[in-house]
């Protein structure tokens, strides 16, 4: 069973975008899959906050109890996951959270470092 779950998990995965590859041109450009962007559905993480990486220009997440993280999920092949995480880099981990859409709650996948800082990252053109 341990082996099965770990192929689905390879197989698809549900991830949840909230900075750069929100970019529909970014993320198409860094998956290798043009048809993703047209699949991103709104999603909110709850008890979160989108903050900058340490030394870096790129978002990451913080824990905040009262944050709120307006994102998009999107569901992918192992072959654009690995060509994300390539792109995501080792400073990053996919970490699990569970997050809001309109119809439901649902776990899914985020890529969180753990050089964050406590500066704001901004919700719109991140």
């Amino acid at each position: 069973m341990k082996i099965a779950s770990s192929l689905r998990f390879l197989a698809m995965t549900v991830l949840f975008l909230y900075g750069t590859l929100l970019d529909a041109a970014t993320l198409s450009q860094r998956s290798g899959n043009a048809a993703l962007a047209a699949r991103l559905v709104p999603a909110t993480l709850l008890g979160w906050q989108r903050v900058a990486l340490r030394g870096g220009r790129y978002p990451t997440l913080r824990r905040q109890r009262s944050g709120s993280i307006q994102g998009a999920l999107v569901t992918l092949p192992a072959q654009a996951l690995a060509r994300l995480a390539a792109y995501e880099g080792t400073a990053y981990r996919l970490t699990r959270v569970v997050v809001w859409t309109a119809n439901r709650k649902t776990a899914a996948r985020a890529w969180i470092a753990a050089a964050a800082t406590r500066r704001p990252w901004p919700a719109k053109g991140s």
